[in-house]
C-alpha cells in the first residue's frame, strides 16, 4: 500500500517536472483569470446600464408623473428600456464568477431592483413625494455603479477604469439627480408643498450640484490623461450643441412671433434655482422646465459616452488578455496532456483498486460492529440462547497488501469477541443448570419435610407443640420459595400451565401465605377478577416477594395495605402500601429500571435477588412493576399492573367486602370455613374439585395455611370444652 501510494504521488510530480507543469499551471491560471475579467466586465458594462436608464427613467417621469399624466407614452418607453436592461444585468449575473464579493455586491442589488415595481406605483406621488423618488431609485443605480470597483486584471491600466468608471459614473448620477430634482422644483405646485419641504428639495438639489463638482475631481484624479481629454471633448460637444439649440429656439420663438429669453449657463441655472426663487421668475430669466432639463441631459449624455467608452475598452482589454493567456495555456498544456493523461489514467487505476477494498472493508467492518455482532452477542446473552450459531464469515478481501492484513485481524478481533461470548453464554447455561438442578433437589426434600410436618401436624393434639409445628410448615413453605427463586434465576418457566383459573383475591391471599409477617398483611377492595391458570403461579410468587420485600423494611407495629382497582381499560392495578422508611428518588429510578429490565445474572443479583425475580416473572406476562413513594410522609408503594391479557372478570364471583386481615392467633381467625366454602365454590363452578385446583405451589401454600388455621381452631375449641365451666380445674 505504501509502494502504490508513493507511486501516485511520484509518478505526476515527475511527469510535472519533466514537462514543465507548473508553468502549465500558471498560464491555466491566468487564462481563468482573465476569462472571469472578461464576465465580470460584462456584469459591469450591464450594470452601467442599466444604472444609466434606471436614472434616466426617473429624470424623465417628473413631469408626466407631477403632472398626472400616468400612462404617459414617455414613461412607458423609458421603463420598457430599463426593464431590458434589468434582464441583461441578471443573465450576466449566471455567467459571473462566484466570489464572495460579487455575490455580496449582486445580492444588494438585487435587494434594491425588487422595489423597482413599487418605486414606479408610488413615484411622486403623496407616498413617495419629491426628493424621496428620487432618492428612492438610489437604492437601484448605487449599487450597481459599485460594481465598476471589481474592475481590475493584468499588467495594463486595467486596474484604473474601476475607478475612473465609477467617479464617472458619482458623476453621472449626481447630474440626475440635480436634473430630475430641478425639474420637479421648477414644475411642481409650491402652494400644495407642506411646510419645510421647499426648504428640503432645495437643500437636496444644492448638495448634488456640489457632488456632482467632487466626483469630476474624483475622476480627474483616477482617470488618464486622455480620458479627462475625452471626457473635456464631450463636454465641450455638449455645450456647443446647447448653444445650436438655443439659436434654433429663438428662430422658433421669433417665427412664432412669441417673446425667446435665452437660458443662462448651466452654472447660472443651478445658482437661480438654488435660490428658491418662484418659477414664474426663473422664467424670466429663461430658466424654465425645459431649458434646464435639456441643459442638464446634454451634461448627462456627456458623462454617458465617457461612461460607455470606458466599459467598453475595459470588456475589450480583458478581452485580448484572456485570449492571449488561452493561447499559451494550449500551446503549454498540449505538450505535456499525453503525459498527464497516462499518468492520471494509471494513478485513477491504483486509486480505484484500493479505493474499492478499502469500501468492502469499511462496509463490512459497520456491518459486523453495527449488525451481526450486536444481534450476536444479545442473543448469547439471553438466558436461554437456544441453538446460535457462533461461526464467522470472513470479510471478503483476500489481497496480501496492509489493507488484506487490516480485514484478517478484523476478523480475528470479530472470532475472539464471539468466543468470548459463546464461552459466557455457555458458563451461564451450566450456572443455570446448577440452579435448576440445586433447586430441584432442595424442592423434592421441602415437598418430603412438608409431608411429614403435615402429618405431625394431623396427629398432634398440644396446641403449644402443634403451633411450633405451624411454624416450622410455615418456615419450609418459605424456604419453597427461595427454591423457585432459583428457577427463575435459571430461566426456567412455570410447569402450572394446565390448571384453571383463580381468583384474584385467592392469588393474593396465597401470596400472603408465604410470607413470615403474614398476620400484618391487611387485604382491601379487590375487584371481582380472575387469573388465567398460566399466570397464577407466577403471580402468587411476584406478589409473595413484594409482600416480603414490604413487611421486611417496615416496623413490625405497622400494617401492609393491599388494594386494587379496576381501570376504566380493562387493566388491574394492585397497590402495596407500607411505612418503612422510604428510599430516596435516585434509588427508585435505579429500582423502577431494574424491575422494567432485569439485569443478566451477576454477583449484585445477591443483594436484591426478590427484585429481580419480580422484574423476570413481570417481564414473563406482561405486567408492569414500579416502585414509588408513598403518599404518606414514609413508605414505599409498590405499584403492580396486571395486562388485560392475564386478568378476566369472573361471572358469579364473590367480592371481598372490607379489609380482609390474615390472622396469626385463635382469638383473631376468621370463618375459615366460611373462607374455604367461597373457595370451594369458585371452584365448583369451574367443574373442578377444591384439591385439585390447589396443586400448583402458590395454591398449595393456601392450602396449608388453611389447614393450619383450621387445626388452630380446633386446638382452641378443645381447650374450651377441657376448661369450660362444669370441669374440674
Amino acid at each position: 500500500m505504501a509502494r502504490r501510494l508513493r507511486a501516485i504521488l511520484l509518478i505526476p510530480v515527475l511527469v510535472t517536472l519533466v514537462f514543465g507543469g507548473l508553468r502549465v499551471n500558471r498560464a491555466i491560471d491566468t487564462w481563468q483569470s482573465a476569462d472571469d475579467a472578461v464576465r465580470v466586465a460584462e456584469l459591469v458594462q450591464a450594470a452601467n446600464k442599466y444604472a444609466s436608464d434606471a436614472i434616466n427613467e426617473r429624470d424623465l417621469s417628473v413631469v408626466p408623473l407631477l403632472q398626472g399624466d400616468t400612462g404617459s407614452e414617455v414613461v412607458a418607453k423609458a421603463r420598457k428600456v430599463t426593464d431590458q436592461d434589468r434582464a441583461a444585468f441578471e443573465a450576466a449575473v449566471e455567467r459571473m464568477p462566484k466570489t464572495a464579493r460579487l455575490l455580496r455586491r449582486v445580492e444588494v442589488v438585487q435587494q434594491g431592483s425588487e422595489q423597482l415595481d413599487d418605486i414606479r406605483a408610488a413615484a411622486f406621488t403623496s407616498k413617495l413625494p419629491g426628493v424621496q423618488t428620487e432618492e428612492k431609485y438610489h437604492l437601484i443605480q448605487h449599487p450597481l455603479m459599485e460594481l465598476a470597483n471589481e474592475l481590475g486584471f493584468g499588467s495594463s491600466n486595467q486596474a484604473s477604469f474601476g475607478r475612473a468608471l465609477y467617479a464617472i459614473s458619482l458623476t453621472q448620477a449626481a447630474e440626475s439627480l440635480t436634473r430630475a430634482i430641478g425639474t420637479h422644483i421648477l414644475v411642481e405646485d409650491r402652494s400644495a408643498l407642506q411646510d419645510g419641504e421647499l426648504e428640503s428639495q432645495l437643500a437636496s438639489f444644492r448638495s448634488y450640484a456640489y457632488l456632482q463638482q467632487v466626483a469630476l475631481v474624483e475622476f480627474d484624479g483616477a482617470a488618464t490623461s486622455q480620458d479627462t481629454a475625452r471626457l473635456q471633448k464631450a463636454l465641450d460637444t455638449a455645450r456647443a450643441k446647447g448653444e445650436q439649440q438655443a439659436v434654433e429656439a429663438a428662430q422658433r420663438a421669433d417665427e412664432a412671433g412669441e417673446e425667446y429669453v435665452a437660458p443662462p449657463a448651466m452654472t447660472k441655472m443651478i445658482s437661480e434655482i438654488a435660490s428658491g426663487k418662484p418659477a414664474t421668475e426663473l422664467a424670466k430669466q429663461g430658466i424654465t422646465t425645459e431649458s434646464f432639463f435639456a441643459a442638464s441631459t446634454l451634461s448627462f449624455d456627456a458623462y454617458r459616452q465617457v461612461e460607455v467608452y470606458l466599459t467598453d475598452t475595459a470588456l475589450s482589454n480583458a478581452e485580448d488578455i484572456a485570449d492571449s493567456a488561452r493561447r499559451d495555456a494550449i500551446v503549454n498544456s498540449s505538450v505535456a496532456l499525453a503525459a498527464v493523461l497516462a499518468a492520471f489514467l494509471i494513478a485513477a487505476g491504483v486509486a480505484r483498486s484500493m479505493s474499492t477494498r478499502m469500501s468492502l472493508l469499511r462496509a463490512s467492518a459497520f456491518q459486523i460492529a453495527d449488525q451481526r455482532l450486536p444481534a450476536l452477542l444479545a442473543q448469547l446473552s439471553r438466558s436461554t440462547p437456544g441453538r446460535v450459531d457462533s461461526r464467522v464469515a470472513p470479510i471478503p478481501i483476500t489481497s496480501t497488501d496492509e489493507i488484506g492484513e487490516v480485514a484478517r485481524a478484523f476478523d480475528q478481533v470479530h472470532q475472539e469477541a464471539v468466543r468470548l461470548a459463546s464461552e459466557q453464554a455457555l458458563l451461564r447455561g451450566n450456572i443455570n443448570a446448577i440452579f435448576t438442578n440445586l433447586s430441584r433437589r432442595s424442592q423434592s426434600l421441602i415437598e418430603g419435610q412438608l409431608s411429614l410436618i403435615t402429618d405431625l401436624e394431623n396427629n398432634e393434639a398440644d396446641p403449644d407443640q402443634l403451633e411450633n409445628l405451624f411454624r416450622l410448615d410455615h418456615l419450609a413453605t418459605r424456604m419453597r420459595r427461595n427454591g423457585e427463586n432459583l428457577l427463575v434465576l435459571a430461566g426456567e418457566e412455570s410447569n402450572q400451565h394446565g390448571m384453571g383459573p383463580l381468583a384474584l383475591i385467592d392469588v393474593l391471599r396465597a401470596a400472603a401465605s408465604e410470607v413470615e409477617q403474614y398476620e400484618r398483611i391487611e387485604l382491601s377492595g379487590v375487584p371481582e377478577a380472575e387469573i388465567h391458570g398460566r399466570a397464577v403461579s407466577d403471580l402468587v410468587h411476584l406478589f409473595a416477594e413484594l409482600l416480603e420485600n414490604a413487611t421486611a423494611f417496615s416496623s413490625p407495629q405497622t400494617m401492609v395495605r393491599v388494594t386494587a382497582g379496576r381501570l376504566p381499560d380493562g387493566r388491574i392495578m394492585v397497590e402495596i402500601h407500607d411505612s418503612g422508611i422510604g428510599l430516596t428518588a435516585d434509588d427508585f429510578a435505579a429500582i423502577n429500571h431494574k424491575l422494567a429490565h432485569p439485569p443478566t445474572v451477576d454477583a449484585n443479583i445477591s443483594r436484591q435477588m426478590g427484585l429481580f425475580v419480580v422484574g423476570r416473572l413481570a417481564d414473563r406476562h406482561g405486567i408492569r412493576v414500579q416502585l414509588r413513594p408513598s403518599r404518606a410522609q414514609t413508605g414505599t408503594t409498590s405499584l403492580v399492573m396486571l395486562p388485560d391479557t392475564i386478568t378476566y372478570t369472573a361471572v358469579e364471583a364473590v367480592p371481598a367486602e372490607g379489609p380482609v386481615a390474615l390472622p396469626h392467633a385463635p382469638q383473631e381467625a376468621p370463618d375459615l370455613a366460611a373462607v374455604a366454602a367461597v373457595i370451594a365454590d369458585s371452584v365448583a363452578r369451574r367443574g373442578r374439585g377444591i384439591h385439585e385446583t390447589w396443586e400448583d405451589p402458590g395454591n398449595d401454600a393456601m392450602s396449608r395455611f388453611l389447614h393450619r388455621e383450621e387445626r388452630r381452631r380446633q386446638t382452641t375449641r378443645g381447650e374450651h370444652q377441657t376448661t369450660g365451666p362444669d370441669t374440674p380445674q
